[in-house]
């Protein structure tokens, strides 16, 4: 029977989502995985397939429908492969899973801006960002869920959703230096934030590989633009990233040239 195919990076957050949860329900064998690299336009193939929409991850249906959005992806994964259930049945666990992963964009959006920003000035004000995004996942789990790790019994579709963008906040440790504080306020979150990374259905990714692709986001170029100066993007697959040195962490005073990150 012909499998869907998950068009997707190993970079990409969003698609790391789709990973998790197959992982999770132990399908990944029924799921073909083509491997796009973000670095390159994408191929006109798949721009007609999704009718001009470059975002990744993007599921074809084993009868030739496109499905785009990784949380529709996920809904609809979760649907035609319902054994061992994700998301939560019970109706107001469910509601109460989809308010905290409602809080997803507010997130992540803070920690690239961070990532991307450029002004050393504004530092402070982008940490202080940071972490009123943390300290309302907080007070939520503390609402919803005190005893922890996870949100219920066992990592489900909201650790699925929070988790990637968790893991590629390992730049902002590398490049802003930035950790939770000791500080109460941040006691559930952190708990729930080890818990994900730690994961054994969440392993697709490291600090080392997040830390050497997002270079080029921390010099403020995202989606495969190039700093000045440059060739080709930390973005690449190509070499692979396990021979590649160690970005600079100063990403204010100091831009590395393509020989330097071993491109």
């Amino acid at each position: 029977m012909t499998k869907p195919i998950l068009y997707h990076s190993p970079v990409c957050p969003f698609c790391q989502r789709i990973d998790i949860l197959l992982a999770l329900k132990g399908r990944q064998q029924d799921v073909d995985v083509h491997t796009l690299d973000l670095a390159v336009p994408r191929p006109d193939w798949l721009l007609q397939k999704t009718r001009g929409t470059p975002a990744l991850p993007v599921l074809e249906t084993a009868d030739g429908h496109i499905v785009k959005e990784s949380l529709v992806i996920l809904q609809y994964l979760e649907d035609i492969f319902p054994d061992r259930p994700v998301a939560r049945r019970d109706p107001w666990q469910r509601a109460v899973e989809n308010m905290l992963t409602r809080m997803d964009v507010d997130f992540f959006s803070q920690g690239y801006a961070w990532l991307m920003n450029q002004d050393p000035a504004r530092r402070d004000t982008m940490r202080e960002g940071m972490l009123k995004q943390y300290a309302q996942l907080n007070d939520f789990l503390l609402a919803h869920a005190p005893g922890g790790p996870f949100l219920f019994e066992e990592f489900g579709w909201a650790e699925t959703v929070f988790t990637p963008f968790f893991q590629r906040f390992w730049f902002l440790e590398y490049y802003e230096d930035f950790r939770l504080p000791d500080d109460a306020r941040y006691d559930r979150v952190r708990q729930w934030v080890e818990a994900c990374v730690t994961h054994p259905a969440a392993q697709q990714v490291s600090r080392e590989l997040v830390i050497k692709f997002y270079y080029d986001y921390a010099k403020g170029c995202g989606n495969g633009v190039l700093p000045p100066g440059r060739r080709k993007s930390s973005l690449a697959l190509e070499p692979d990233w396990r021979a590649r040195p160690m970005p600079p962490q100063d990403k204010y005073c100091h831009s590395a040239t393509d020989a330097d990150l071993g491109l």
